[in-house]
């Protein structure tokens, strides 16, 4: 067995119609920052995103076939299958409600800390989280 001391999630894929449109929801819309966007062929580029400097990034792969253009926005089959977390929920909140963000519920308050789903550009779902501090537990 692998010593789980080195292994880390370093990045995870989400397929995307567009590279540009992507690139442009996920830095403007959501605060990402673009990390890498190399071009690979006329089709293809390697396009990484992170929403900050710890945790996985995300590659935007672009759908090649009919059945990655399947699965845009439906990567988990429609449940919750991306979390983001924030130190400061309201300023998150307002900052992605004033975006234009399609929220599908209001805030609530949850034992682990304040949570509210949204979904990305292209249907995918996320919890945005602000985790309760272990003084508030």
């Amino acid at each position: 067995m692998a010593d789980k001391s080195k292994i880390t999630l370093g990045m995870i894929a989400i397929v995307v119609d567009d590279y540009d449109s992507a690139i442009s929801h996920y830095v403007n819309d959501l605060g990402f920052t673009l990390i890498e966007d190399a071009h690979l062929s006329p089709e293809k580029r390697w396009v990484i995103v992170s929403p900050g400097s710890d945790g996985a990034q995300i590659l935007l792969a672009k759908a090649a076939n009919d059945q990655q253009r399947a699965a845009i926005g439906n990567s988990t089959g429609g449940r919750v299958g991306f979390f983001l977390y924030t130190e400061n929920f309201k300023e998150t909140f307002e900052a992605y409600s004033a975006c234009g963000i399609d929220f599908t519920e209001i805030p609530r308050q949850e034992a682990f800390g304040q949570v509210v789903v949204f979904r990305d550009k292209y249907g995918n779902k996320w919890d945005l989280i602000e985790r309760k501090s272990k003084d508030q537990a």
